[in-house]
């Protein structure tokens, strides 16, 4: 490829998500010369944190007082290795496990912090743990504004270094590998998108910020996870499909080490993105606790019933086991309103805008706009006035009509009788596990009593076909605590480092099979913010030599 003239630079990195810009920032702060390559346009800049719900997994905070939850980060570190499942060999995930625990709270909140930014004050609680433990507190925290805000505000902070000629950003470009020479890494060869044109650039440190391999459901299916069996004959993508892989295995041929890229963190609640910018776009939900799960006869899926909030990979095992691709929820309008959500900034706009009041308002009296918006919007979302109805408009989404509306009523009335019984007579998991959430207040705020669903004044049925959809990368390039990618004898490629997802979020795979939730945008800060110390400290010993 041809050298591209004068473009030579301190540090280059690849990807500008939020962990090529924090790291970005660190470094421009400490005067060095940095170029950012993103593949995606100017106004996508920020990658997946942009449209992210902006939730943080984080303790000892000042909203966890206030609510009187003791937490620590030995308490956090016991429910991680809980939840991961590490094995023997995982030193590198399980290092960097023990640095999320112990320095979140600094590196991560306190920073923020610093920044502006603040924190919903009720924190929530996720991924409680269904066989295994999980969370043993809340310690789910939204950020004011969502990823979107981030994002916004980081970009903002890097504006007077590109005016400065500080930060240089190319757009639409793709860095195809990293340059090695004589031991390390020297740069990278990069495509013009646009014009097919390639070029290398020389750099001291290259970090590789690329985000995972979950943009590409093909590699989702290559890499699934054996033991769950077969993968989904289909699936929607839920990430980006610029988060090809493609630089994890040009770092992989130049001898980096990749580990636990069988692990991922999808969802079981996908439906077709209504304003779908590429082929298979995916939309994820966050799925009612009070619905019916089912399967696509509209059966529901047991013997442990699904339910949102325990275990997330729990519930993408169950659904990718069904015999077809696709599962239902059943609910009305009340649930729906109460309970339903859409992850992410763009169906959330209070939060985003940070209208307060409008948010406390349709957390106090329900979330019509949505459900009205998804009804409009969405062929995958559907409402009717009668059971049967309901059925026929199911069937029609389906390449036969699998849905008998004498079974669906049947299922539904099941579940209604129970919950007509009292509670000394309620022998069901869904309503114990609901019972359960509704104890923590921020929880019964978004969970409905136990109510039939086919109740008079609860509002019209509702159905939701939904689908797995990929979102993020477990496993990854394998990274020390300085965020140096290490090769297959566990030693450190000299100047190349590795941030955010594309690391696994640090060390190949520091969640290990499960993530407690929140453990993302957070942990691509604390790489990135590892990989500019380590990166600062680097060049300030060369130049005393």
């Amino acid at each position: 490829m041809k050298q591209e003239q004068n473009l030579a630079y301190d540090t280059l990195i690849a990807g500008g998500g939020i962990a090529g810009i924090v790291t970005a920032l660190e470094l421009l702060q400490q005067g060095q010369q940095v170029c950012i390559i993103d593949r995606d346009t100017p106004e996508k800049f920020g990658g997946l944190a942009r449209w992210a719900f902006g939730g943080m997994a984080l303790c000892s905070t000042k909203e966890q007082k206030r609510m009187k939850i003791a937490d620590s980060a030995s308490l956090l570190l016991k429910d991680w290795h809980s939840f991961a499942d590490f094995n023997d060999e995982d030193i590198w995930p399980k290092a960097w496990a023990k640095e999320y625990a112990e320095h979140n709270h600094e590196k991560v909140y306190q920073w923020l912090n610093s920044l502006g930014f603040k924190f919903l004050p009720a924190v929530n609680w996720v991924e409680r743990g269904l066989y295994v433990p999980g969370n043993s507190v809340p310690r789910y925290h939204v950020l004011w504004g969502t990823g979107w805000e981030l994002v916004e505000v980081l970009i903002a902070k890097l504006n007077p270094f590109m005016a400065q000629g500080k930060l240089t950003i190319l757009y639409q470009h793709k860095v195809i590998k990293p340059l090695y020479q004589e031991g390390r890494a020297i740069g990278v060869s990069v495509l013009d998108e646009q014009t097919k044109r390639g070029f290398d650039i020389k750099a001291e440190q290259v970090v590789i910020a690329c985000g995972g391999i979950n943009g590409s459901t093909e590699k989702v299916k290559a890499h699934w996870h054996k033991p769950w069996g077969e993968p989904p004959k289909s699936l929607l993508n839920g990430a980006n499909p610029i988060s090809d892989g493609e630089l994890h295995e040009a770092v992989a041929e130049l001898g980096g080490k990749l580990t636990h890229v069988d692990k991922m963190w999808n969802y079981a609640a996908g439906i077709r993105h209504p304003q779908a910018e590429f082929e298979g776009h995916g939309l994820s939900l966050i799925p009612c606790k009070s619905a019916l799960w089912l399967d696509h006869k509209g059966r529901r899926i047991g013997p442990m019933p699904l339910v949102t909030g325990f275990d997330t990979n729990y519930l993408c095992e169950q659904v990718a086991k069904q015999e077809k691709p696709w599962t239902w929820q059943v609910l009305n309008w009340e649930i729906a309103a109460k309970e339903l959500a859409v992850s992410g900034s763009l169906h959330n706009p209070y939060i985003r805008d940070k209208k307060f009041l409008h948010f406390v308002k349709e957390i106090l009296l329900g979330n019509h706009r949505l459900i009205k918006q998804l009804e409009q919007e969405s062929q995958d979302f559907l409402v009717a006035d009668t059971v049967e109805e309901l059925a026929e408009k199911m069937n029609r989404l389906t390449d036969e009509s699998y849905i008998e509306a004498g079974e669906l009523r049947q299922q539904i009335q099941y579940f209604d009788q129970t919950l007509s019984r009292g509670d000394a007579l309620q022998n069901d998991d869904q309503i114990r596990r609901i019972q359960h959430a509704r104890q923590w207040r921020p929880d019964s705020l978004r969970t409905c009593k136990p109510k039939p669903i086919l109740a008079k004044g609860r509002g019209k049925l509702i159905a939701i076909k939904l689908q797995l959809i990929s979102r993020k990368s477990l496993g990854g390039i394998q990274t020390n605590l300085d965020s140096q990618v290490l090769n297959e004898q566990g030693e450190p490629i000299s100047g190349l480092y590795c941030v955010g997802e594309a690391a696994g979020f640090g060390g190949g795979g520091a969640n290990g099979f499960r993530s407690l939730e929140g453990t993302f945008l957070s942990a691509c800060i604390l790489t990135a913010r590892n990989a500019a110390t380590a990166i600062s400290k680097q060049n300030k010993k060369q130049e005393q030599h």
